[in-house]
């Protein structure tokens, strides 16, 4: 295909794209025209086809082709209301998938759909994975802070573990730390906290914040009783967490926090190193 081809059809294409509140769609009535289908009974053949597609990948079909009508002037002047569909950007791509690749407008749009909803899911798992290193790192500081001040009310070190500890059991169902490390394969010398999931790192971090208030507000002294309220906002957290049917001892483990930070400092460093080379403009 021509490279003229290539930006002319990148341009409609582009152009065609509606977004309202963030959310971007294209409109069937554009699409059939961009694909260079004459007869609309024709296209709805297509995307019939590409329905059938979304179900069989588990998607809900009415979350990427919503019917609508809209009014379209004729020739005479007169107004009349005629059906379309808005299409998400995976539902365009199921429908160029099932369209007749010898067609250069299909071949290009099989391309461009799926090199688009590619770039969406790497920037949704990027953004996810940057979600859960902000919450393992805010965490981090949430126990940091809990620490010293639990030091200031009579609790050293090792009391301040043996209270983690309980807070963990509360949170994950009578599992203790080491049994949740065992149940979800963590190695003994890292913390359990760097393979949860972000919905897990969150209810610690959730719980030991309250613990961290209520200390100060109450003025808990002692290890019994700075204990018992951490047990407490864990097992209150865990109790939330039921309510939507999340049970923290059963979600399965995430990928080595550790290993998510190197990954993503690496991305930052190709990104700083490809601005460097950009050619400085002219003034």
């Amino acid at each position: 295909m021509k490279r003229a081809i290539i930006n002319q059809l990148t341009k409609s294409f582009e152009d065609a794209v509606h977004v309202e509140q963030d959310i971007e769609y294209w409109m069937a009535r554009d699409i059939q025209e961009l694909l260079e289908y004459n007869e609309w009974r024709n296209f709805l053949n297509v995307i019939d086809k590409a329905k059938i597609a979304c179900e069989k990948s588990l998607q809900n079909i009415e979350n990427h082709f919503v019917d609508v009508n809209k009014m379209v002037k004729l020739g005479s002047g007169s107004d009349r209301e005629i059906p379309d569909i808005m299409l998400s950007r995976y539902a365009c791509y199921l429908i160029a998938q099932n369209g007749d690749p010898r067609k250069e407008a299909i071949a290009f749009a099989q391309s461009y759909f799926a090199l688009q909803t590619r770039k969406q899911e790497l920037l949704e798992k990027r953004i996810e994975v940057v979600e859960r290193l902000e919450a393992r790192q805010k965490l981090s500081q949430t126990e940091k802070e809990l620490s010293t001040t639990l030091y200031e009310h009579g609790i050293d070190d090792q009391g301040f573990a043996r209270i983690r500890s309980k807070g963990d059991q509360a949170l994950f169902g009578g599992f203790t730390t080491i049994q949740m490390k065992c149940k979800l394969g963590v190695p003994e010398s890292r913390p359990l906290a760097d393979f949860l999931p972000t919905i897990t790192i969150k209810a610690k971090d959730f719980a030991g914040e309250i613990t961290h208030f209520n200390v100060n507000k109450e003025g808990l002294l002692g290890e019994k009783q700075i204990s018992e309220e951490h047990v407490k906002n864990n097992q209150d957290v865990r109790n939330l967490l039921a309510r939507s049917n999340i049970f923290p001892e059963n979600l399965p483990p995430e990928e080595d926090i550790k290993k998510l930070e190197r990954k993503i400092n690496k991305e930052n460093e190709k990104l700083i190193d490809s601005i460097k080379t950009l050619p400085e403009r002219s003034k």
